[in-house]
């Protein structure tokens, strides 16, 4: 293998992700680009994919003029451009319309992207192979992806046999994603060894988290056995749970004898310089310090490193959430760490149970979230099980592909308890085609398709966000958050914060959020506040609701309470029936949803009678406890 030759892939796009909540705005990306060029070292750099358009949407900006500013600098020189997709759930969290995946592909490659990496959360070829066969009709380079994951029902042979049926099913490429860092050395130079012994000529790319500490070893392992493309990562982002470092892995590989492509030193701090530029202006706000460290704690749940951004935030919205119960009866208190052990050993008790699901997006989301769930629930003196997510559901009766191992008995019981049904049959056939129902709405309100149909394709993949993007609520949203930030520091910008006017305005006092809470003897008021040119109150008016309370007979409401704390949707899908006042509901009946930590959470009623208030607007943020919904 002495002198073979070993390429490298900037995945500038997971590195932040993989630390913290938000990544760059199109102008950072577009002034960080030509250097990353001038580095000389890279002939991939991953651009968009995954959240990437998601964050976008959620500042207010346009994430089709990010992509194409964005891949434009490597496209001019040479540079291949790669994302990430989910198969089945496309570039989000829940299942695509096939009509909207191939879109995608399309859309994506006019924008300037090369390659579209396509994995499975479930590594089912069914999944990956549409994706790959719309990926080649688009123009782009399908780049089908094993998930790895580490259990016994996860062996060598699995991922070999999958990589085979993959590439004969028209894959041009394989990546092997370690997305949480804990493939084992000796059992990853094996499966590369078998892939390569029955194709030869198919590149192959190795994506490792440093999370737990194997990557290192693994990567001159799968460089000795055939890899051709090594991801990697740069200060001041590597590591933690992120990605190896470039320089280590570039010294590692050639002190090996590989021939590796030299670094522009000046380029590379110039780089370095600009990152961290980024993140003293607001992204260092969004990372948790944790998030910088490597923890070896990760070998045993196997959690990936893209998601413990989010869920180092999850944990701080739901431990504040938990202590606020137990301080109101008079329990202990639990820190951040003893949330976090506690989360750490129900994700392994659970995950055999719930079939070995690969812990990659959105099943490690999902398995997380659900251990997450019991562990709140169970501090609280609650069963265990006793809140699982439609999404969830979805995973376990097999309407996202197969699970590669058993489910637990317990897991059926429940299953069978709560009516639902197991599917078998191919997951896309259970999400009929949706563009015209888009195509219909944006004519409707007249909305530009956008050049190629990207804005099209953006509301079709991502209606929520992309609705709130076109009202303005997002960028109000985001920048209301930011300016709370600033003013209270967080993330790894503790104590460096200063306070800082938004834009437009000249005072401090201006950054106050808009929105907040209080309590009047007892009872609490969710008010929103307007500050003047002088920083003074001028108005304090009550929430808007959904729609004022129909005339109902005498007696008492009863009152519909959220579980949790999240965003507030009536429905989660186009062809749902919003309820409204008047409306007559039964026990079981749904009310609505709870969306927290990716998952949607159904609301349903526990009491007949008929809807006298809906207390939220659709979209808006709740606490855990808050009224949603009044019944007489």
């Amino acid at each position: 293998m002495s002198g073979r030759k070993i390429k490298f892939s900037l995945v500038y796009r997971d590195m932040w992700q993989s630390s913290g909540k938000y990544v760059p705005r199109v102008d950072q990306l577009v002034k960080v680009a030509p250097h990353i060029v001038d580095m000389g070292c890279f002939a991939r750099v991953e651009t968009n994919g995954g959240g990437f358009e998601q964050i976008n949407l959620l500042f207010g900006e346009n994430p089709n003029k990010s992509v194409r500013e964005w891949t434009k600098p490597f496209n001019d020189a040479g540079i291949q451009t790669h994302m990430l997709e989910r198969a089945l759930n496309g570039i989000r969290m829940n299942p695509v319309p096939a009509d909207v995946r191939k879109l995608m592909f399309k859309v994506k490659k006019k924008q300037g992207t090369d390659i579209a990496r396509s994995f499975c959360g479930l590594n089912d070829p069914r999944n990956i192979l549409d994706s790959v066969k719309y990926a080649k009709e688009g123009g782009m380079i399908a780049q089908a992806t094993l998930s790895l994951t580490y259990s016994k029902v996860h062996t060598a042979e699995s991922f070999i046999q999958l990589a085979d049926e993959l590439i004969k099913g028209g894959a041009d490429e394989i990546c092997l994603k370690d997305m949480a860092g804990i493939a084992r050395p000796a059992w990853l130079g094996k499966i590369v060894k078998g892939i390569k012994a029955l194709h030869p000529e198919i590149p192959l790319e190795y994506h490792s988290h440093s999370g737990p500490g194997f990557a290192m070893a693994t990567i001159l392992e799968v460089c000795r056995a055939g890899v051709d493309y090594i991801d990697v990562a740069m200060e001041p982002l590597s590591w933690g749970t992120g990605h190896i470092d470039l320089l280590a892995v570039h010294a590692m590989l050639e002190d090996d004898g590989f021939d590796v492509p030299a670094i522009n030193m000046e380029a590379y701090m110039k780089v370095r310089s600009l990152t961290q530029e980024f993140i003293d202006d607001f992204l260092g706000f969004y990372i948790d310090p944790k998030n910088r460290y490597m923890n070896s704690m990760l070998i045993g749940p196997g959690l990936p490193g893209g998601m413990m951004g989010s869920l180092m935030a999850d944990l701080e919205n739901n431990l504040a959430s938990l202590n606020k119960w137990m301080v109101k009866r008079n329990k202990p208190q639990l820190t951040q760490d003893d949330l976090l052990i506690k989360l750490f050993n129900e994700v392994e008790y659970i995950w055999p149970m719930l079939g070995y699901p690969p812990l990659v997006t959105p099943y490690s989301q999902y398995v997380k979230n659900l251990a997450l769930m019991n562990v709140m629930q169970i501090e609280k003196g609650e069963p265990r099980w006793s809140m699982i997510a439609d999404n969830i559901w979805d995973m376990l009766v097999g309407k996202g592909g197969k699970l590669p191992g058993e489910l637990h008995p317990e897991i059926i019981k429940l299953a069978k308890e709560a009516g639902k049904e197991f599917f078998t049959g191919r997951p896309q056939d259970l999400f009929p085609d949706a563009l015209d129902t888009f195509r219909k709405e944006m004519t409707e309100k007249g909305w530009d398709f956008g050049q190629d149909d990207e804005e099209l394709f953006e509301l079709a993949m991502h209606p929520q966000e992309y609705r709130a993007y076109k009202s303005g609520a997002a960028k109000k949203a985001f920048e209301e958050d930011l300016a709370k930030r600033r003013l209270e520091g967080g993330g790894i910008n503790e104590g460096t914060a200063k306070p800082a006017a938004i834009e437009g305005t000249g005072s401090v006092a201006d950054l106050k959020p808009s929105t907040m809470f209080i309590d009047v003897e007892g009872e609490r008021f969710k008010v929103t506040v307007e500050y003047g040119n002088n920083g003074a109150a001028t108005e304090v008016k009550p929430a808007a609701t959904v729609a004022a309370p129909a005339p109902v007979a005498q007696g008492p409401a009863k009152e519909i309470l959220a579980p949790l704390e999240g965003k507030f949707y009536l429905t989660k899908e186009s062809s749902e029936t919003a309820i409204k006042v008047g409306d007559s509901i039964k026990v079981g009946d749904l009310i609505g949803y709870v969306e927290a930590m990716k998952t949607f959470n159904a609301i349903r009623s526990d009491v007949a009678g008929t809807v006298v208030e809906i207390c939220y607007a659709t979209g808006v943020e709740i606490e855990e406890d808050d009224v949603l919904v009044k019944i007489k």
